[in-house]
């Protein structure tokens, strides 16, 4: 068997294809892709996926994809995703990819805006976005479909495009893949967008290959580890840990069916590593307490005195000093037996990333022997600025500077980096490149955080969404809404306020909460929507919210709430496809909520 910890990496690797390669030779044989299809598991070996993707690179250049040309992706993560990214890298050319939440105007966009000349899609509902458009894009050459039967004459199916490799030369691919240089841009990543046309982000073969040695470094990462995938693809952080990280390290990537499907695939997997947004863990957390508030009393007794003896465990654990006497008991009783059922019993990490998330959320898992490892970063520097090293985090900060990058706080607390990971610019826009980036190389991220005095980096809020009240106080709205949720009822808070006298709050409910929440509070409300509008589960939230009031600076209380039936969501428009609040849309959406507040 091969020696697990294959993070001897040899510098001379500088390109993703020859990344690739060496991993092809270094973990042939051993399990790369796993996929449920049918209802079974399915494994494709390091060599079958190398191979395979070749084949794509192949049949890309037949089909006229000529270097640095865009190759649009859209779809769910699979194996013919990967294979898609990395045939078009290997080809010379550069992906682009799609959220699937996107509508055909932004797949559109994208598809222009990246040249594309290959579109590829994951289904006929996804293809349809590019159909009606492809008359708007001059460098379209053909489309292809990932799964299923096309339903256009003009769309290729899978089985064909791989078909086509069979009349392209070994020769001109390796011609296109030695053309390659280390500071060429591999890929796009288009920004989710929460303000506007999503910018185009210019991330180099260099930018890979030497964060993806980094954090394997870092993080100890092996070729026994094993990593499941669901996060968008057309995200860094998801690339970074299906796509670049693994090629590095020879992980076992895993897809889930579905995001719905997820809990049932992390018991399928059971993952060594685990990166899940902070929503995800919200959501895992929500169903636990609810799932807890109907258990017999003797077991909510028991749970709650290990989660008590957990957390003291926990930062005990960070502080070096001693556990708590009786942990291993909690440990035996409840922590694994919580892990077990959530399919982390094997996972050695659990990280968050993306988003900002609460510290009760931190402390929920902390105390039940999960601790959550924070990551900071973004799209511009190739996803991590930060980690927490596994035997060295703080809880509610987001770790130490990557190695051999930089990190610093300028003058007005805005956070900025330097390094091989930071990005080249975005594509075709040279005056956002300028405002990124300056004449020393720092990259300016619209962060405002601190640094701590053993290096570990806290992030306070965006730079754009500091509300400025009235009487001129700077507030951070993320701070407040992460303690607005630690209220079990209150599933997601966006705080307003901008030039007001006081500070509201738009709050969403969760829905496995609420029934029996107005039972023990004497409502008739039995749903979201009827506890929306109940005075008695409304004095309820306001009780609750009052006395987290009492925990905040006066300018930073809540003074009005309104309850926002239903939930901000993706297909909503309010959350972008990493679920970060798009802080405009619900300004617009519910303005006469808003204004309610301040009437």
């Amino acid at each position: 068997m091969a020696d697990k910890l294959h993070v001897h990496v040899e510098r001379t690797v500088k390109t993703v294809p020859d990344a690739f390669e060496r991993a092809k030779k270094q973990f042939d044989g051993r399990a790369a892709l796993k996929v449920k299809r049918n209802g079974k598991w399915q494994t494709l070996t390091w060599s079958e996926y190398y191979e395979a993707s070749r084949k794509v690179a192949k049949a890309f250049i037949k089909l006229g994809l000529k270097p640095h040309q865009g190759v649009a992706i859209i779809g769910y993560n699979s194996p013919e995703w990967l294979m898609a990214d990395l045939g078009a890298i290997l080809a010379g050319g550069v992906p682009a990819g799609i959220y699937t939440t996107s509508t055909a105007d932004q797949a559109h966009y994208i598809a222009h805006h990246s040249e594309a000349a290959i579109l590829v899609a994951e289904n006929d509902e996804q293809v349809q976005k590019f159909l009606s458009k492809t008359a708007d894009l001059p460098h379209h050459r053909a489309i292809v479909q990932m799964t299923g039967t096309p339903t256009h004459p003009s769309v290729l199916s899978w089985e064909k495009l791989i078909a086509l490799a069979s009349e392209v030369k070994d020769e001109e691919l390796e011609a296109r893949i030695v053309a390659q240089k280390p500071n060429d841009t591999a890929t796009l990543i288009y920004t989710s967008g929460t303000t506007g046309e999503p910018k185009a982000v210019m991330i180099t073969h260099e930018n890979i290959v030497w964060t993806a040695d980094a954090l394997v470094h870092s993080l100890g990462f092996g070729s026994d580890d094993v990593g499941v995938s669901y996060l968008p693809l057309s995200h860094i952080a998801e690339q970074m840990i299906t796509i670049h990280g693994p090629i590095r390290m020879g992980a076992a990537i895993a897809f889930s069916e579905s995001v719905e499907k997820l809990p049932e695939a992390l018991k399928d997997i059971r993952p060594t590593y685990f990166l899940g947004v902070p929503r995800v863990w919200e959501k895992m957390q929500g169903k636990m307490m609810a799932a807890g508030a109907s258990a017999p009393k003797l077991r909510k007794k028991i749970a709650a005195w290990a989660r008590g003896v957990g957390l003291r465990g926990g930062y005990a654990d960070q502080n070096r000093t001693g556990r708590p006497l009786l942990f291993p008991v909690a440990e035996k009783l409840v922590f694994s037996k919580v892990r077990e059922r959530l399919g982390l019993d094997r996972a050695r990490f659990c990280v968050t990333a993306a988003a900002p998330i609460a510290k009760d959320t931190l402390e929920f898992f902390l105390s039940l022997g999960i601790p959550i490892l924070e990551v900071y970063g973004m799209s511009e520097c190739t996803g991590p600025a930060t980690y927490s090293p596994p035997d060295a985090y703080k809880t509610g900060l987001c770790g130490i500077c990557i190695p051999g990058g930089e990190l610093k706080i300028a003058e007005d607390g805005e956070v900025l980096m330097r390094g091989p990971h930071v990005f080249r610019g975005y594509y075709k826009d040279p005056e956002s490149t300028r405002a990124a980036l300056d004449e020393d190389g720092w990259l300016h991220s619209g962060d405002i955080g601190t640094i701590d005095k053993d290096g570990y980096l806290r992030i306070t809020d965006r730079k754009k969404d500091l509300l400025i009240t009235a009487g001129g106080e700077n507030i951070a709205p993320q701070v407040i809404e992460g303690i607005l949720k630690s209220i079990p009822i209150i599933a997601q808070a966006v705080v307003v306020g901008d030039r007001q006298k006081y500070l509201g709050a738009l709050v969403t409910l969760d829905a496995e909460r609420v029934e029996k929440e107005a039972e023990e509070i004497g409502s008739p409300a039995r749903t979201v929507d009827q506890a929306a509008t109940c005075p008695v589960f409304r004095a309820h939230i306001e009780a609750q919210i009052n006395l987290v009031n009492e925990k905040l600076a006066r300018v930073q209380t809540i003074k009005k709430f309104q309850v926002i039936a239903g939930e901000f969501s993706i297909d909503g428009g309010e959350l972008t496809p990493t679920m970060k609040i798009k802080r405009k849309v619900v300004s617009e959406k519910y303005k006469a909520q808003i204004a309610a507040l301040y009437a």
